[in-house]
């Protein structure tokens, strides 16, 4: 990454990841959490599910909260797998995680699981805010991390130290951002990626999830949040289908009328419940990436993608370009695992971060695509603020 570019955007657009404990708000416990209930996936079925190594990874899992995301991407169930000890903070929840993920050893919080040395990996499923600092431990301790998204929150800095320390460990890094492996965004990259796509011109990404109610999170984290801080479900739909990063944004905020979205009612200052970046690529095209938290109907993370050969809507290939040589359907998993939720996109995020370790390589989602989704984000919310204009953004690269 480019010193001087780090040192001048770290200074001038970054904002402290802070949050003050405000009383938590659930939604009824009779509505599924957005994402969790799309479990279908297009798998392939003409083939079978084969070990490349039949080794074991020794893995933590930290954090089961409301989406109970430490159990939920099906480490338990992989051959390749050792659930070897398990932490939340809060006991009951902790108990719960142990009871899902048929673990006995437990620890009161992430600082006690990283001392343990029988641990060689772990899954970082806490607080947003905490992400980056959490993850910083874990390499610190010598073991490989992956983490919930976005990679930081709100922080510049946050996200450079984190790069910085993933770099200097050699240890493996990945951030499971669902949108990668849903089937849209998985076609869309083998489909690039076999170059019958040519250069891409356009892409466009959405991530509504409306919240006339927070979720209920960690001290508050989810109340009023600026939809930008949350941006890797849509940036995906560039990053994680091309590779490239984006490199300038001009965004645009709409204030909402919903009280916790008001700047008054939460510990952001936020205004804004709809946030709409558009991207200069790195590739040199152009990207409009949507996060709204305000706006009822067709929820959920959709992607479209343009290149100068052919385009994308969903998995549907409209171009110049023969693709019957492309496998668009994603590989099969062990019988016991379960695609997960989200598009199906669970298992997959975690077979692919286990498969990282044991072929000792790096991940698909590794620091620089992670912070590549994340920091843009930051930087739009600042540029939302400035009512549009146009920021740079740091660059990272492996």
């Amino acid at each position: 990454m480019d010193a001087t570019t780090r040192r001048t955007f770290l200074k001038d657009l970054s904002i402290g990841a802070g949050v003050t404990s405000l009383a938590p708000v659930v939604l009824a416990a009779d509505k599924p959490i957005q994402g969790f209930d799309e479990t279908e996936s297009n798998t392939r079925e003409d083939v079978k599910w084969e070990p490349i190594s039949d080794r074991k990874v020794r893995v933590g899992l930290v954090g089961y909260g409301v989406c109970h995301f430490g159990a939920a991407f099906g480490f338990q169930d992989h051959p390749n797998v050792e659930v070897v000890a398990v932490s939340d903070l809060i006991p009951d929840r902790c108990q719960g995680l142990a009871k899902a993920t048929r673990c006995d050893k437990t620890y009161p919080s992430l600082e006690e699981l990283v001392k343990d040395d029988s641990i060689e990996a772990v899954f970082v499923a806490t607080d947003a805010p905490s992400h980056a600092r959490h993850c910083i431990d874990v390499l610190n301790h010598g073991k490989h991390v992956a983490s919930a998204v976005p990679a930081c929150w709100g922080s510049l800095e946050d996200g450079h130290r984190l790069y910085e320390t993933v770099k200097s460990s050699g240890l493996n890094y990945m951030m499971f951002e669902t949108s990668a492996f849903r089937d849209d965004c998985y076609a869309m990259r083998k489909i690039f990626e076999a170059g019958k796509m040519g250069r891409m011109i356009y892409t466009e990404g959405e991530y509504y999830h409306f919240f006339p109610e927070p979720l209920d999170s960690y001290k508050g984290w989810r109340i009023g949040l600026p939809p930008q801080f949350y941006p890797t479900h849509s940036n995906a739909y560039h990053v994680a289908v091309t590779g490239e990063s984006f490199t300038e944004v001009s965004c645009l905020g709409i204030p909402s009328k919903i009280d916790h979205l008001k700047p008054e009612n939460n510990v952001y200052k936020n205004p804004f419940g709809t946030e709409i970046a558009l991207f200069r690529t790195s590739g040199g095209g152009m990207s409009r990436m949507a996060v709204s938290w305000d706006t009822a109907g067709h929820l959920g993370e959709v992607g479209r993608v343009r290149g100068e050969d052919g385009s994308l809507t969903g998995t549907d290939f409209q171009g110049t370009s023969d693709i019957s040589d492309v496998v668009l359907a994603k590989p099969p998993l062990p019988a016991n695992v379960s695609a997960g939720g989200h598009g199906g996109s669970h298992a997959y995020l975690m077979e692919e971060f286990i498969y990282s370790i044991l072929q000792e390589r790096k991940p698909l989602v590794d620091i620089a695509w992670a912070l590549n989704m994340t920091v843009a984000g930051i930087v739009a919310h600042q540029s939302a603020l400035k009512d549009g204009e146009l920021l740079k953004i740091p660059q990272y690269t492996i």
